[in-house]
């Protein structure tokens, strides 16, 4: 039986979460949203609601645009990541600067990211790459010289937190993403949350297409009821009740999730850590990850070998991720390989292994097993 990298945990209560409001008078902008937002703060350790939105790339489209950033400015982040977390400053206008990762964590090394400031540095964007979360303390020192925000995409690892603080509140702004792989789901969806109430008030005007309606930031007064205003572009990204319904009902199982996912990697790693040839994911003190994925590094060029033979074994393992700089967007427009030789090798060394809530024992010793008969182990 094929067993597949990641999948959705569904139960019966999700679905009549969802068919109570198809019962319902609101599918979209009503109170399952409201309901929704406030418990995305609260697990964010946040007092101001989360700002929902249609996915975790509209969740960075939404930050970098309420960060105001445009043409000029530079947003430095990590190559070892999703498309999304470059390409939406991209979009908006931004430079992209590549720095590389900590051999260790695969998360934006500090050091490197202080390198790549310049006097155009507007945000650096850290990724809790696999769940484990970006070295904020060091990354906010970085921020602040800078004059520039912090940025979390936490797509991995909502639910996680680094010495006791949760991600949410570690960095001036964070994105989330629910799409069905993700530590809770929606389908599709995302969330940005901050501390910084202007600045989750930009990111909500953003994702309702730029209008407002509010007395106090209309420039005309004395008109109807009606009336609303545009005073800055803005894009659809809201996220209907039907899917915050899911979301919610998600939330009250996310510890559960969580557990479940650090019982597997200790699993995983109890598995394989006498096989020669292999490394084993890194979790550093104090962090609290919320595994999204098992991040294997296959040594000693054998890692196309083992991803074949898992594959034919029925086995869906994946890669995270091909480097972003590499994607030919990027390299026609002057980025090499090369420039990120630890986010590089690391690349070419990892494998993510099945991961998600509903894996049994007996899955992970399956799995395992491949693992050390691929390599002779």
């Amino acid at each position: 039986m094929f067993l597949p990298y990641g999948r959705q945990s569904i139960d019966e209560s999700d679905i009549e979460a969802v068919a109570q409001v198809l019962r319902g008078d609101w599918l979209t902008t009503g109170p399952a949203v409201e309901k929704f937002e406030r418990e995305l703060g609260s697990v964010a350790g946040q007092s101001n609601p989360a700002v929902t939105v249609t996915s975790g790339t509209a969740a960075l489209h939404v930050a970098y645009a309420a960060a105001g950033i445009g043409p000029g400015d530079e947003v430095v982040t990590t190559p070892l990541t999703f498309l999304a977390t470059a390409t939406c400053a991209a979009i908006q206008g931004a430079t992209v600067v590549f720095a590389d990762v900590s051999d260790d964590t695969g998360n934006l090394d500090p050091a490197a990211a202080a390198a790549a400031v310049t006097d155009r540095t507007r945000v650096i964007s850290g990724v809790d790459y696999a769940g484990h979360p970006i070295d904020a303390p060091a990354l906010r020192r970085v921020a602040d010289d800078a004059g520039a925000l912090l940025l979390e995409d936490a797509a991995h690892s909502i639910g996680g937190s680094l010495d006791g603080t949760p991600v949410g509140s570690l960095a001036d702004i964070t994105t989330f993403s629910f799409f069905p792989t993700k530590n809770l789901t929606t389908a599709e969806g995302g969330a940005v949350v901050s501390s910084d109430t202007e600045l989750l008030q930009r990111a909500r005007t953003f994702k309702g297409i730029g209008m407002v309606r509010d007395p106090e930031r209309l420039r005309s007064t004395d008109e109807g009821a009606w009336w609303y205003e545009m005073p800055e572009l803005g894009l659809n990204y809201r996220l209907p009740d039907v899917l915050c319904a899911l979301g919610s009902n998600q939330l009250t199982r996310l510890g559960r999730f969580k557990a479940r996912r650090a019982e597997i990697t200790a699993r995983y790693s109890a598995g394989l850590a006498d096989l020669d040839g292999v490394r084993l994911p890194a979790q550093r003190p104090g962090a609290d990850p919320v595994w999204h994925f098992y991040p294997l590094r296959v040594l000693d060029g054998r890692r196309r070998e083992v991803f074949d033979a898992l594959r034919a074994a029925e086995i869906g393992v994946q890669v995270n991720y091909i480097p972003v700089h590499w994607q030919p967007w990027f390299a026609d427009r002057g980025y090499r390989r090369g420039m990120c030789p630890v986010a590089e090798e690391y690349y070419e060394q990892e494998i993510s292994l099945p991961m998600f809530p509903d894996l049994r024992d007996s899955d992970v010793d399956r799995v395992i097993e491949q693992v050390r008969t691929a390599l002779g182990g």
